[in-house]
């Protein structure tokens, strides 16, 4: 399935006993603020840059929200919120890209697993609140994802990226049955994004 295809059914929500996906709108963005602003040590380290600064503004927030919204509006890229079952509190992010994505197509992708990149449906990245990390919130996060992207999206080539730097996430990513297929650096970034699938 081509995720772009503005006819491509795409999944509005997932909802778990301890979490809520749905599309990430700009009317979340002090929620989304909240999380990212506790969380901006390791978001740094999973961007590879400075964002978010120390002085990064809720306004600036909106802005970035209201970009990502369009993006999904227009099928071009997705993200989803993810909220406690109560939608008061949020607890992470989820990025889901068409393998050609613009920053994609400008990184070098070098294949180290079987398959092509170009084989893949979509490319998925993701992040948890740093409080909620203790309880293994994410590795249960990921493990709904991949459920998610297999029995409702439908699709069966994704790979899920990580940060080399973010020692966190690739110890969760190297903890599940994932395989390292593609190595992915970007412009201006000092290490390699890891492509497990």
């Amino acid at each position: 399935m081509l995720i772009t295809d503005p006819n491509a059914p795409i999944p509005v929500q997932l909802r778990t006993e301890e979490f809520l996906l749905r599309p990430l709108t700009a009317e979340d963005a002090a929620l989304d603020y909240a999380a990212v602003m506790e969380t901006r040590e390791s978001l740094r380290l999973w961007e590879q840059d400075a964002w978010p600064a120390d002085d990064f503004s809720l306004e600036e927030n909106r802005e970035d929200l209201v970009e990502h919204e369009r993006l999904h509006n227009e099928h071009r890229a997705f993200t989803y919120t993810m909220l406690d079952p109560s939608e008061s509190e949020c607890l992470g992010c989820v990025y889901v890209y068409p393998p050609g994505a613009k920053f994609l197509d400008k990184s070098a992708v070098s294949a180290v697993g079987p398959g092509t990149w170009a084989q893949l449906e979509a490319v998925i990245y993701f992040w948890v609140r740093e409080s909620r990390l203790e309880s293994g919130l994410d590795e249960r996060l990921l493990g709904a994802l991949r459920q998610w992207f297999t029995e409702q999206w439908q699709l069966r080539g994704t790979v899920y990226v990580i940060s080399e730097p973010y020692a966190h996430q690739l110890q969760l990513i190297e903890r599940s049955d994932l395989e390292l297929r593609f190595t992915v650096r970007e412009p201006g970034k000092s290490a390699p994004y890891l492509a497990f699938g």
